[in-house]
């Protein structure tokens, strides 16, 4: 098993009982978790592979996946920014499948 197939795994499990859901679109998913790995091999942890790292932890607490931001893209959107999580009803079709915004304030992008 590769290294996204055993984060994929682990992570389902916890984040559906939390009601975040992966993207059907397993290829994209699949490609996020390795965006993933990557930044833990490069940073030492999971920052959003959608958005640019500091490389420094106490300044991207708020993008290390799942990020600050997921709960209110999800809860808004049925997805969160760069499209891991998103709700059962995104993955069913019976919500829009709207652009996300970028939340993070611009003073935190690097």
């Amino acid at each position: 098993m590769t290294g996204e197939e055993q984060l994929y795994t682990r992570l389902k499990e916890s984040q559906e009982k939390r009601g975040y859901f992966f993207n059907k679109d397993l290829a994209l998913t699949l490609d996020l978790l390795r965006g993933l790995l990557a930044n833990r091999q490069r940073y030492g942890y999971l920052s959003c592979p959608c958005r640019l790292a500091a490389g420094e932890i106490d300044s991207d607490r708020d993008i290390v996946c799942p990020c600050s931001y997921r709960e209110a893209d999800v809860r808004e959107f049925g997805s969160c920014y760069c499209g891991l999580y998103v709700s059962q009803e995104w993955n069913e079709g019976t919500v829009e499948h709207d652009y996300v915004p970028e939340r993070q304030p611009p003073e935190k992008i690097v």
